[in-house]
């Protein structure tokens, strides 16, 4: 039976923009709060290189400097934060249990903020290759395919962001896309289309990713004539969308029909007290600016839900 945890007034699953902002204003409202993360503090955004869009850096920011500023000022208005992966939520009342992996904590109010995670391709060879080729984070492995060629699979911003970060050190780039024109935003395609290290393969998906102890080649088919072609790659960084991580809360929330948790303009749940910010909501811009507001708006709500 897992151990029972101390109370908090606030716990908030998550330590991206979205649960690092509720923090910061959940205690600076002299509440107690447990921030509880299941991997590494910040998030999806820790993979940018460089945050152009959020306000007051005109320069730009990496990822990891802005969410590692965020949790270090959460952490001085007395935030504290544990890293364990939470299983479920129990609601008896006005009390929310906490189920983790290591225990159980209870909560007045409860704030949602575990993002979202990469979806999978699906085909053959992902899963047995994933960490011998196959990756979904070019800030994390990219340096490991210096002078190769690697293929990233994709069409939005975060495919022509992890195209351009493994510019620095592959050979070649191809960027594989199932569509005849990408996604991603106008000065994002630019960037893309301008680096002479990026080729793209318009209108065309992975069949099946090959190879012996790791990734050795791609069999890729053109949606339109159907030909199948082999490329080879020593690498490939998947990046075709997200899933909101709600796996556990089906049976509990109202959810979308993607997995989204829908919200009210409180950002509060079908279960009063329990909020969602951040990518993990439905209808989110899925931006680290708007997920950064959307920790306030819950925090606040929050506030206003324990005290009355």
């Amino acid at each position: 039976m897992a151990e029972l945890k101390k109370k908090y007034d606030v716990i908030i699953i998550g330590g991206g923009p979205a649960g690092l902002s509720a923090g910061i204003y959940t205690a600076r409202a002299r509440l107690s709060t447990l921030l509880i993360e299941k991997g590494g503090i910040g998030g999806q955004i820790i993979n940018s290189e460089m945050v152009e869009n959020y306000p007051g850096f005109t320069e730009g920011i990496s990822g990891i400097e802005l969410t590692q500023a965020m949790h270090q000022q959460a952490a001085k208005f007395g935030v504290e934060t544990i890293y364990d992966e939470v299983t479920g939520i129990k609601v008896d009342g006005k009390r929310k249990t906490i189920t983790t992996a290591q225990g159980e904590y209870i909560a007045r109010a409860v704030i949602i903020a575990a993002g979202a995670e990469r979806q999978k391709l699906g085909v053959p060879g992902e899963w047995e290759f994933t960490g011998k080729g196959v990756s979904y984070c070019a800030t994390c492995d990219g340096a490991f395919f210096r002078d190769k060629t690697v293929a990233v699979v994709g069409g939005g911003n975060a495919a022509a962001t992890e195209a351009l970060e493994l510019t620095r050190f592959a050979k070649e780039v191809v960027l594989i896309h199932r569509r005849n024109e990408l996604r991603a935003t106008l000065i994002m395609q630019e960037r893309v289309k301008s680096n002479p290290k990026i080729k793209i393969f318009w209108d065309t998906v992975v069949l099946e990713i090959l190879g012996n102890r790791s990734v050795e080649k791609l069999k890729l088919q053109n949606v339109k004539t159907k030909e199948e072609t082999l490329l080879p790659v020593s690498g490939v960084f998947i990046s075709v969308g997200s899933q909101p991580a709600t796996g556990y809360l089906k049976m509990l929330l109202k959810l979308d029909t993607v997995g989204a948790i829908v919200t009210d303009e409180k950002l509060e749940t079908s279960v009063p007290g329990i909020f969602a910010a951040g990518d993990i909501r439905s209808s989110s811009i899925r931006q680290v600016v708007s997920a950064a507001g959307d920790g306030a708006v819950a925090a606040v709500n929050a506030g206003k839900y324990i005290s009355e």
